[in-house]
């Protein structure tokens, strides 16, 4: 780019923004000048012949009719609308309800506190509960670890022994229909499945052998008492 052509460039952006800037600035004078020469027309209120609803018309609208209406054109027009104040004043029942609604989201400052110090006392107690079930807890971990770390090397020592029988009755089907066998064929299966039947008939047999040694080591006197 030559430099007359950079000059001619800057020259027009220098120029759209002096002339956007002044827009701006005139347009804003020209809100300005409107907002200050607004003058709104006035509500037309007429106190000498205002309008009444006649509530014992059917061309009268509802909403015409009902006491709010009538607080409004009091409101408006005062002595002109020929409502009657007394009516306006709420009845001894609708007091009633004001002053337990007033009790109820509006209560004195006496009780404001008195429920914040209930909250406190709510809160401080949920506090002891929760620290107490916490050192409750914590007094009960060294044991809780224990038992863990307990059933972590029973289970380790169960896979270990089953692992082991495993290969043993491995072993004992190989000494039986020979080593070659694949394990995947239906004989070697066969007689696996024969020597884990074996295998706990014997566990079983073992069993009622203990549980008969245990009972003949029980002396008469307590076999009577059971």
């Amino acid at each position: 780019m030559s430099p007359n052509m950079a000059a001619s460039l800057l020259c027009r952006r220098t120029a759209s923004r002096i002339s956007f800037s002044s827009f701006n600035s005139c347009l804003s004078s020209i809100v300005i000048n409107q907002i200050a020469k607004y003058n709104p027309i006035p509500l037309k209120l007429n106190l000498n012949d205002p309008y009444i609803p006649d509530k014992k018309s059917d061309k009268t609208p509802e909403w015409q009719k009902t006491e709010k209406y009538e607080r409004k054109l009091f409101a408006r027009y005062g002595n002109a609308s020929g409502v009657d104040p007394v009516k306006l004043w709420p009845s001894a029942a609708r007091l009633e309800e004001l002053a337990a609604e007033e009790k109820e989201w509006y209560p004195p400052l006496e009780v404001k506190l008195e429920n914040i110090a209930a909250r406190e006392r709510e809160k401080r107690q949920k506090q002891r509960q929760r620290e107490k079930v916490i050192a409750e807890c914590m007094a009960q971990m060294p044991k809780m670890i224990k038992d863990w770390k307990k059933q972590k090397l029973e289970a380790k020592q169960q896979k270990l022994e089953e692992k082991q029988n495993r290969e043993r009755i491995i072993a004992i089907v190989k000494q039986r229909v020979g080593i070659d066998v694949d394990h995947r064929s239906y004989k070697f299966k066969e007689v696996m499945e024969e020597v884990q039947k074996e295998e706990r008939k014997k566990k079983k047999l073992l069993k009622k052998q203990n549980k008969e040694e245990m009972q003949s080591m029980v002396p008469p006197a307590a076999k009577s008492e059971l």
